[in-house]
């Protein structure tokens, strides 16, 4: 069982938890994720290792479905039936003297622990920070304290710029340049970013989010096409260079899922409430 020590409501669909669990906080390194039960009846959820000290590690997890939400009514002092990791590869951190993160939504999770580590190695740090609308960007004062600029969009132009990361990556390039791109969020922005970018010679890793189940390859359900060859994003990455990822499969691939996702969601809650 793992202790809830904290827990914070970023806004009305992310909350943000920090787990006792100093096995998983040793070991722990920038791209690496865990996967939580929250009950001995509980499906395995993959959630992105946020941060870590000594004795515990940071989590953000947006309440989309069941499992979500469950894990949403915990609260400081309640426990967590499993907790695994650290899994996956760790980030590639890059000999380069500039990068660039670019995240959408609860992307500004995984990016966190990377632009951070790139900052601890003396590397000149820029974010483009996006959201559906101010409350929904994540991360700005932690993001503060080590980026040098952070350049924020929103669709409804409640705060900086009004439209996407990429429509602001575009106009930024015209006056700098960066020696290194990361991009996370969803799928669509990432091929977008990756598409604007090779436009300018920027190489972009991206963190990639399939289903997964084990997490340890046994499955293949987060298969992933890089360059026509298959990876497993649970062990190969989640991070990736984003040149050559197959995003069309994996948006095609990722809307049967969450369609099943939402048929299984409602069978839940009904034959709960039988």
């Amino acid at each position: 069982m793992y202790k809830i020590l904290s827990k914070k409501k970023l806004n009305n669909d992310v909350d943000l938890m920090i787990i006792e669990a100093p096995l998983v906080a040793k070991n722990t390194k920038p791209g690496h994720f865990i996967i939580l039960r929250v009950n001995e009846e509980g499906e395995r959820i993959p959630l992105t290792i946020v941060d870590s000290d000594k004795n515990s590690v940071t989590i953000i997890y947006q309440k989309l479905g069941y499992s979500t939400n469950l894990l949403g009514t915990l609260s400081e002092g309640d426990y967590i039936f499993d907790f695994v990791g650290p899994l996956g590869k760790a980030a590639h951190i890059r000999d380069v003297k500039s990068v660039i993160g670019i995240a959408g939504g609860v992307g500004a999770a995984p990016l966190f622990p990377q632009l951070k580590e790139y900052k601890r190695r003396g590397v000149n740090v820029d974010l483009v920070l996006g959201g559906r609308s101010k409350d929904y960007l994540l991360l700005i004062d932690e993001y503060k304290e080590f980026c040098d600029n952070i350049y924020c969009c929103t669709d409804d132009g409640s705060f900086g710029f009004k439209g996407f990361v990429t429509e602001f990556a575009l106009d930024l390039y015209r006056t700098k340049r960066y020696d290194q791109a990361i991009a996370i969020g969803p799928l669509i922005m990432m091929k977008n970013v990756v598409l604007l970018n090779e436009k300018y010679d920027l190489p972009t890793d991206v963190s990639l989010n399939p289903i997964m189940i084990d997490g340890t390859g046994m499955c293949g359900n987060c298969r992933v096409t890089i360059h026509g060859k298959t990876f497993f994003a649970c062990v190969d990455g989640p991070d990736f260079p984003g040149e050559g990822v197959n995003f069309d499969e994996l948006m095609t691939r990722q809307k049967y899922y969450e369609e099943e996702e939402h048929i299984c969601n409602l069978e839940l809650m009904i034959n709960e409430n039988s």
